[in-house]
């Protein structure tokens, strides 16, 4: 009798999250598939039933992050997306000492990018699909405030993601906590989301603000021609 779609969907998820745990401790080389299927309770056979190549599982992993971000885990940490300030709270939480320490849960752009890099092609547009999704935040947050600009928003996705890189390389505490500080002023100041002088020498602008002017842009373009 074969299992209902629900207890499939819940197996291969299973399979999925025991993945992600392991490649994050490990990297893609340092696991094996009967260790991803021990740790998820159940036994190598299975594995050929969800999915066709390790690769496959490690593209689906990968994925995940979009749809349970990192910082689900964590408490006191929240990113509400609908929100005016939605890339600051994404910045915070992305820097963030939780972030730094959940290594089983952490953002696979930062435990993986080495192997993402020698890895099948599938793999790597899972890997690039993770990363446009948090520069889309930050590029559409910039469209909002009334000034576009992708690569703005690639260079602040890019700062936070090889900020994280480095200090987990870091034995020094104090050097940690350095680079992740000097790394969330910087990307908050190239969004011009606190107050300082932003990338461009002018005085950084608040959401606010940006809100007011995309506003006046909104105005402008519905406004009859004459």
């Amino acid at each position: 009798m074969p299992y209902p779609r629900e207890h499939r969907d819940q197996t291969r998820a299973r399979i999925v999250r025991s993945a992600r745990t392991l490649f994050n401790r490990r990297g893609f080389e340092g696991v094996k598939i009967d260790d991803i299927m021990a740790h998820a309770g159940l036994t190598r056979g299975g594995f050929y039933n969800y999915f066709e190549t390790k690769g496959q599982l490690y593209a689906e992993a990968v994925t995940l992050s979009l749809a349970e971000t990192p910082w689900a885990r964590w408490d006191g940490v929240t990113v509400d997306f609908s929100a005016e300030d939605a890339a600051k709270q994404v910045i915070h939480a992305y820097l963030s000492q939780q972030h730094l320490d959940d290594v089983d849960g952490s953002c696979p752009m930062v435990a993986l990018p080495s192997d993402v890099a020698r890895s099948e092609q599938m793999v790597r547009l899972a890997f690039e699909k993770v990363f446009n999704s948090m520069a889309g935040l930050f590029e559409k947050t910039l469209e909002r405030e009334g000034r576009p600009d992708r690569k703005r928003a690639l260079a602040i996705a890019s700062i936070c993601v090889g900020a994280m890189v480095v200090a987990r390389a870091m034995d020094s505490a104090d050097l940690r906590d350095s680079i992740r500080d000097a790394a969330m002023r910087t990307a908050l100041d190239l969004g011009g989301w606190q107050d300082g002088v932003n990338a461009d020498g002018g005085r950084a602008r608040s959401a606010k603000n940006g809100s007011r002017k995309a506003a006046q842009v909104r105005k402008r373009r519905n406004a009859p021609s004459r």
